[in-house]
């Protein structure tokens, strides 16, 4: 496909191109021709009866540009043909494009997904450096980074806040929290919350009891 009948294509407003795919398309590993020729399948339906005569008419493209098409798609996994027969027993092929859907939403799930990551460890460094008071330097920061890929980050925070409770600012021991935690069964900051108030019920009732001495044989109050 020439890249004037592109132009054509695209200004007959046959095919309508969503934003997001247009965005995202070159992580497929596709050309701008294949990404035009699926959009235009797009708009046909997830499945539909293969006619290459039809479509070459309707692109302007020769059906052998047709065939090379979808057979480059098929190829990376982006569309399905499927053999069946239709009503008179003649056998039919049709094409499904569901996998394009798929890939273009695990697309954009990885992206939401590092996206969040990054939020959070952005969230834990402005925590961990507002508890400390000061800025964090490279290696601590690999520690945290760490952290990020082995624990919750509410976890992170709950052993953060419980080495400052502690008067520590130190990296270190906070991973010796996070590992002693993790040992324990700790994943989770509701986790947390249960052990210390478990940890705090224990140590108050091992506090021994304060019992008031009193000489009553010894009383200075004379009657």
């Amino acid at each position: 496909m020439k890249q004037k009948q592109l132009v054509s294509l695209l200004e007959s407003k046959n095919i309508v191109v969503p934003l997001l795919f247009f965005k995202e398309y070159k992580k497929l590993n596709i050309s701008l021709e294949e990404f035009i020729f699926l959009m235009y399948l797009k708009d046909k339906g997830n499945t539909f009866t293969f006619d290459p005569k039809s479509m070459s008419e309707e692109l302007g493209i020769s059906i052998k540009d047709i065939l090379v098409l979808i057979s480059s798609l098929t190829d990376k996994k982006l569309l399905l043909i499927d053999t069946f027969k239709n009503d008179k027993g003649i056998g039919e092929e049709k094409v499904d494009i569901s996998l394009f859907y798929e890939k273009i939403a695990s697309i954009i799930s990885d992206e939401v997904i590092k996206d969040n990551e990054e939020m959070l460890d952005t969230s834990i460094f402005s925590t961990i450096e507002k508890e400390f008071g000061r800025t964090l330097n490279s290696s601590e920061i690999e520690f945290i980074k760490a952290w990020a890929s082995s624990f919750d980050s509410g976890v992170i925070i709950e052993a953060v806040k419980e080495a400052v409770l502690n008067g520590v600012s130190s990296i270190r021991y906070i991973d010796k929290i996070l590992y002693e935690w993790d040992k324990k069964g700790i994943k989770t900051s509701e986790d947390v919350r249960h052990f210390l108030n478990n940890k705090n019920k224990e140590i108050k009732e091992k506090e021994p009891v304060e019992v008031f001495d009193y000489d009553w044989f010894d009383d200075d109050d004379d009657e």
